[in-house]
């Protein structure tokens, strides 16, 4: 395999995690009894460029299906930080009733429902069919495919070109970054402004995120890879923020390469800790698989020991990362018996893989395990807070990444 964007062969491994089904290829009861599609969870540091990338296997449309189910609204926290995001970059680029916003992965329309609140013209691009219907249900308008180049060009063709460009945890969900990347560059208005959040890659490896890999992530995203990504597209990232969602992530803020707006001293200092860290070093890289193998088995070790115990394990959270970390550790729903998510797109189905059955939340209160695993750690406080009853009946919450760790 070559890297995405530079060609260089890639001969690093980082991470393999065997062979898993796409983490949100959530199952029907029928489907339990038919084969089950597995790929290869394999993930490449390029030595030249610094991406770091999965191997190559999958089409984006198998793992980006019109029944796709991750819906973005689920989360309230989630919507609370689209709605500050909406109001603040508002206010900074002076967006009116003349301005233009693309979101790129609109989902269900939880962040440019503000901007139509605002009365700031908008277009979502989303091309799974059951979020963009929930998104058109609220009044934002939708573009229903893949974005890339050609999707800009025709665009901007129409004299659609944006303001802003925002797109959230999108950009390593794209197999080739460097089509996406040009269209960005085509789509933006002279002047105009580029934010995009991703996982810092930074935090999956120093703070040993692991189950973050999966197949619907093409790549892991540096700030060194990223400016190299937008100076081959002719654009420029000149500031940055750091933020805590998913367990750490960067707000970039790009701009045409000609731009006069001045890189901030924020991408400087980025740029030095990343070098300071290590990622631009082999070595960090090696080292990863053996914190994840140790996760696996500490996490293992104590499910057991509650099945020995005759204690009850059950898990919230029927997210993309938990379905890494249970497939990867081999878990059936001996082990762990259910799993509550507040999306209703997975009620009633099983996780991919390990076939535990996925509940409505009410099921803690009637059933009353001993143990919670809240599988997506990264908003662990926010379901504490929702299910804090779990206390009365002496039931306990516990997360197993970045490493084992009863809550209190």
């Amino acid at each position: 395999m070559k890297c995405r964007n530079c060609q260089t062969q890639l001969q690093h491994v980082v991470l393999d995690l065997g062979h898993a089904p796409p983490s949100n290829a959530y199952l029907s009861e029928a489907q339990l009894h038919e084969p089950e599609t597995t790929f290869p969870l394999k993930i490449f540091v390029c030595h030249a460029c610094w991406l770091v990338q999965t191997e190559d296997h999958t089409a984006a449309d198998e793992l980006f299906s019109s029944d796709y189910a991750y819906f973005s609204s689920t989360s309230q926290s989630w919507l609370k930080h689209a709605r500050t995001y909406c109001e603040k970059i508002a206010e900074m680029l002076h967006l009116t009733r003349d301005s233009f916003v693309v979101e790129v992965a609109s989902n269900d329309g939880y962040l440019l429902k503000n901007f139509v609140t605002m009365g700031v013209p908008c277009l979502g691009i989303e091309p799974t069919a059951g979020t963009a219907d929930a998104a058109e249900q609220i009044g934002v308008p939708v573009l229903r495919e893949f974005f890339g180049a050609a999707t800009a060009t025709r665009l901007a063709a129409g004299g659609q070109q944006a303001d802003l460009i925002c797109g959230n945890n999108v950009y390593a969900h794209v197999p080739d970054i460097n089509d996406f990347t040009l269209g960005l560059r085509i789509l933006l208005k002279q002047g105009g402004t580029v934010n995009l959040e991703f996982q810092h890659l930074k935090n999956m490896i120093v703070q040993n995120q692991f189950d973050t890999a999966y197949h619907e992530h093409f790549s892991y995203l540096s700030l060194t890879a990223v400016i190299q990504l937008f100076e081959k597209a002719g654009l420029r990232v000149f500031d940055l923020e750091e933020l805590p969602t998913h367990g750490g992530s960067l707000r970039i803020y790009g701009c045409n390469k000609d731009d006069p707006r001045k890189t901030t001293a924020a991408v400087t200092a980025m740029l030095a800790e990343e070098t300071r860290l290590g990622l631009q070093d082999l070595g960090l890289y090696l080292a990863f698989q053996q914190k994840a193998d140790q996760v696996k088995n500490n996490f293992l070790a104590f499910l057991i020991e509650q099945k020995l115990a005759g204690r009850s394990v059950a898990a919230y959270g029927a997210a993309a990362k938990g379905n890494t970390l249970m497939n990867y550790a081999g878990l059936k729903h001996d082990l762990i018996s259910f799993v509550c998510d507040a999306a209703a797109s997975k009620q009633n189905k099983f996780m991919p893989g390990s076939h535990i059955p996925i509940l409505h939340p009410a099921e803690l209160a009637k059933r009353k395990p001993d143990w919670v695993v809240i599988l997506p750690w990264n908003i662990a406080a926010e379901v504490m807070q929702q299910h804090e009853q779990t206390r009365r009946w002496g039931g306990n919450f516990v997360i197993a990444v970045p490493e084992l760790k009863v809550l209190t």
